[in-house]
């Protein structure tokens, strides 16, 4: 089982549309809704490769309910936190050309029984979770060392972590040790301090996170493919994509495949390509499931490209 928590969850609306023209009445050619947060998105990944998963989140008003009810009809198990403040709500404009706008709400202030509650909702349901995935911004209310607590209290409960966060809440959150983080080339330039114009210097900056107390890391680099840093080694994968529909929660399947494939070596790497690559091509935030996934089209590799120029360089 694989456990999910999302300190910030919301209700995401996606709206396909020919071009976002400021000013003008656009008209929609398609439109979603889905739940929504980093952590949701990989227990909806999880579920979707058929394998059982527990989403813990704060839920609060009409937006948190339909929240949890749209979890339940795919068959993902809830334990809702009561808040009192209404979960947010987000807007994804996705145009034809593939770009996607985003407008993202801040979300409700926690307190500080509700956040206690959090942690000992995660608590109470981790004992037979093979992973802890906690993925997300914090919502107000929560300090940046938030993380490092929940990473800390879950250690002491003898299970392992994926974070997927960024900024302070991930820098303070490494002394703890998580098991695996899973930034993005912006995340991981954030956190070192410098730009990523390599392969190689993404493989440095990955190796500066683990020094930092990681203990594996596996980072994004978009249309490039991803790293997998770890004690076992280093391994680069990419994968060949079709038409690219929407992005929107592929960086949440790819951690998903590679927690399902077992969170470790380049088979779990592949596994998080194969689902990052499948989840691109398909429209708003919808994860794929096995029929969806091209295994043959991702190629690893441990002689990694470190010269290979970013076609997105982070400065």
């Amino acid at each position: 089982m694989i456990l999910t928590v999302t300190p910030n969850p919301s209700l995401d609306r996606t709206y396909e549309v020919p071009a976002l023209d400021r000013g003008e009445v656009i008209r929609a050619t398609g439109e979603r809704m889905d739940p929504g947060g980093k952590g949701v998105n990989v227990s909806r990944a999880v579920a979707a490769a058929g394998r059982r998963t527990v989403a813990v989140l704060p839920l609060g008003g009409a937006p948190g309910a339909l929240v949890a009810d749209l979890l339940d009809a795919q068959g993902i198990e809830v334990a809702p936190v009561a808040v009192a403040g209404a979960t947010r709500s987000n807007i994804a404009l996705a145009e034809a050309d593939g770009v996607l706008t985003k407008i993202n709400a801040p979300g409700p202030e926690l307190s500080a029984a509700e956040q206690e509650s959090l942690l000992e909702a995660v608590r109470v349901r981790s004992a037979d979770a093979d992973w802890i995935a906690c993925c997300g911004s914090l919502p107000r209310g929560l300090a940046p060392t938030w993380y490092a607590e929940l990473v800390a209290r879950s250690h002491r409960a003898g299970a392992r972590i994926a974070l997927d966060t960024s900024g302070p809440a991930l820098l303070a959150a490494l002394r703890e040790g998580p098991d695996v983080v899973k930034p993005n080339a912006e995340e991981l330039a954030g956190a070192v301090g410098r730009p990523l114009a390599t392969v190689g210097d993404a493989v440095k900056a990955a190796e500066e996170l683990r020094g930092l107390g990681a203990r594996a890391v596996l980072a994004s680099l978009g249309a490039d493919g991803q790293l997998l840093v770890s004690e076992g080694g280093v391994w680069f994968a990419s994968a060949r994509v079709g038409v690219v529909r929407s992005n929107v929660g592929a960086g949440d399947a790819s951690l998903a495949g590679f927690l399902v494939a077992g969170g470790e070596g380049p088979g779990a790497l592949a596994s998080a390509v194969a689902h990052g690559a499948a989840a691109v091509q398909l429209p708003g935030s919808v994860m794929p499931r096995p029929a969806d996934l091209d295994p043959d089209e991702v190629t690893v590799t441990s002689a990694v490209p470190v010269d290979r120029v970013l076609t997105e360089p982070v400065s």
